[in-house]
């Protein structure tokens, strides 16, 4: 009897204390939530889903989850978790749903401040240049001080390493990879601020017969500059690419750049960049502008949309329903070998409804192996309907006239996307 009643005892203590700890943590929850309806017409069987006839249409689901464990106002434990369905797959989408395999954790991380530096420690997310260099989550440190109007955030990017990625049974990388960035956001003024910035990306203890870099250093030094003029906002980058990655004894010397400028006057915006392409893919000098990590040693003058992101155009970049590139030739937003303008309006008849109008015109920097390099003019149209806070209904349609870089058919994507954020 005693024995329960200690038993007893014990477990209303732990309880309690149990209890004690739930009581001081602050349980924060959100998420996103979206569903698309897609219609495409010749993306030229870029996509395996693609059929005989040219076109394809599909509705999927994608679900995040947010959970923030919240101790105090100066630390707390962020965790996001993703799981997608194709409507009619294997995994979810058929009779009886139960989707297994699709579950993934895209962060968890502790977020605590020390007087007036934070420092994020787990896999996280991160955006260095716009996205121009990287847009993407890691695992990895960032310890983010600020000096009055300076902040100046320096990022640890583990994004390779060949000691671990057997844990799990999978085949051993080839190399060790990181990535280092020191970002200085300087608040020059209410209508200005300038965000220097360097990149290094180095690779070592790779092995030769690979498609990867075995060694070497591979770094950007750039800035962004954003301003506001009354109601127009302006803003730029400039990227310097430079380094030498060296793959089966043989070095490969990197000096590329990328340009970017834009404007949003509300009703009107505008941008365009430009990011250098290689005349001779057969040397030893590349020239061609691509984002860490995105570069194989089995063809470093083309980039493999590795760590970067920026949506531009609907169809030749991704757009708002970010699916595959339409031709071999594009980028996507990978942003390399490449140069496109834009200019657009923006309408907002009645509250819940906004209407955007875009052309685009885009071109390889450097012609493509069949010595084509237009890839064509984009239209595109988005109408924003609120249906109620939080949930919205964007249907979009987009055409593009092909250039020869693309192909000879002319090229349509259409549907609707439903999106909740909470």
């Amino acid at each position: 009897m005693k024995k329960i009643i200690a038993s007893a005892v014990g477990l209303m203590m732990a309880g309690g204390i149990a209890t004690t700890a739930s009581a001081a943590v602050e349980n924060q929850f959100g998420g996103y939530w979206r569903t698309r309806f897609i219609y495409e017409e010749n993306y030229q069987a870029s996509s395996p889903i693609n059929n005989d006839s040219g076109s394809v249409s599909f509705v999927d689901t994608r679900t995040r989850l947010f959970y923030t464990a919240k101790f105090n106002d100066d630390f707390k434990f962020v965790n996001k978790f993703e799981f997608n369905t194709g409507w009619g797959d294997k995994n979810g989408g058929d009779i009886g749903a139960d989707g297994k395999g699709n579950w993934r954790v895209k962060n968890s991380y502790a977020d605590w401040n020390m007087g007036t530096v934070n420092t994020k420690v787990g896999i996280q997310s991160a955006i260095i240049a716009r996205g121009f260099i990287f847009d993407d989550d890691f695992s990895g440190v960032v310890v983010t001080p600020k000096f009055g109007n300076v902040t100046v955030p320096l990022v640890w990017i583990n994004s390779m390493n060949k000691e671990t990625w057997g844990w799990d049974g999978s085949a051993l990388p080839t190399v060790n990879e990181n990535i280092f960035a020191a970002l200085a956001a300087v608040k020059i003024s209410d209508t200005l601020t300038v965000t220097p910035y360097f990149v290094w990306q180095n690779i070592s203890s790779g092995s030769e017969k690979t498609d990867f870099f075995q060694s070497g250093d591979n770094w950007y030094l750039g800035a962004d500059v954003d301003a506001k003029f009354g109601s127009v906002n302006v803003w730029g980058s400039g990227i310097y690419e430079g380094g030498t990655l060296t793959h089966n004894n043989v070095d490969y010397s990197i000096s590329s750049f990328l340009v970017a400028a834009g404007a949003d006057a509300g009703i009107v915006h505008g941008q365009a960049f430009y990011a250098s392409g290689d005349d001779d893919a057969k040397d030893k000098d590349i020239n061609t502008f691509i984002s860490a990590p995105g570069r194989q040693a089995g063809n470093p003058t083309q980039s493999f949309g590795y760590g970067s992101s920026y949506y531009w155009a609907e169809i030749l970049g991704f757009g708002a329903l970010d699916d595959i590139n339409p031709a071999a030739h594009t980028t996507g937003d990978d942003i390399s070998n490449i140069w496109a303008a834009n200019i657009g309006v923006t309408l907002k008849p009645m509250d819940k409804v906004k209407v955007d109008f875009d052309v685009w015109y885009a071109q390889l920097a450097q012609d493509n192996a069949a010595g084509n390099n237009e890839l064509g003019v984009e239209f595109d149209a988005k109408l924003t309907y609120t249906i109620m806070e939080n949930l919205t209904a964007e249907p979009i349609f987009a055409y593009l006239i092909s250039g020869d870089a693309v192909g000879d058919e002319d090229i349509i994507e259409a549907g609707m996307r439903i999106s909740l954020k909470f």
